[in-house]
């Protein structure tokens, strides 16, 4: 299984929400620090998809690594480094089969059962959510800190934490037992990307760093 860098954070991207700059916003995140850019743009046409995936290949080469959202067919010709499973998609079994070895392969869960299922079939991580409130998602059941802490806590996979996570949260979101953090709108509604990810990575590091130093009772 490959090692996701710890903390993690990872990118996920909504054109809607940046006009035209998506790939100058990107860009600027990954030098702010994050480790992943999700190309998530489900309305997106194969081929324009393609298209930005490339682009975006170029933008993190050798800085970040590059997942694309449930196209198996995008990713490998983009050259990615992974490919991401929403829930209802294909199972991580069935991805497996088709993926050549080194490609991630990542799921998106809801609750334990899903969760648990992927890490079995040996999801390389599982984004968990949503977690708190969010404007991409309104209306959505959040399951907060206790939730994010139980699933951590049960499954052999790196759990990624999704929904309405800022610099506000974020570094309970790894004290609650995270490897890592995905955010959409905390970066690329930002004015300054760049510094959006570098504090949010600093955040996390920080939370990690007095999470270690915490003595262990046992």
């Amino acid at each position: 299984m490959n090692t996701l860098p710890y903390p993690f954070l990872c990118l996920v991207t909504d054109r809607t929400l940046c006009d035209d700059f998506l790939e100058e916003r990107v860009a600027a995140a990954v030098s702010g620090g994050v480790d992943a850019v999700q190309l998530r743009e489900k309305d997106m046409p194969a081929g324009e998809l393609l298209e930005l995936a490339r682009r975006l290949r170029d933008v993190t080469r050798d800085k970040a690594l590059l997942l694309i959202n449930d196209r198996l067919d995008v990713a490998l010709a983009a050259g990615a480094d992974g490919l991401h499973l929403p829930e209802a998609s294909l199972s991580v079994r069935d991805a497996r089969s088709v993926t050549p070895n080194g490609l991630l392969v990542g799921k998106s869960v809801h609750g334990l059962p899903a969760a648990s299922q992927a890490a079995a079939e040996g999801a390389d991580y599982l984004i968990l959510g949503t977690l708190f409130p969010t404007a991409s998602k309104p209306g959505a059941e959040t399951g907060g800190l206790a939730f994010l802490s139980e699933i951590a806590g049960q499954v052999d996979a790196p759990v990624i934490a999704i929904g309405g996570i800022d610099s506000s949260n974020v570094a309970s979101v790894m004290e609650a037992g995270a490897h890592g953090a995905a955010v959409v709108s905390a970066i690329l509604e930002s004015p300054d990307p760049e510094s959006a990810a570098r504090e949010l990575k600093q955040l996390m590091l920080s939370a990690v760093d007095s999470r270690e130093a915490q003595p262990s009772y046992q």
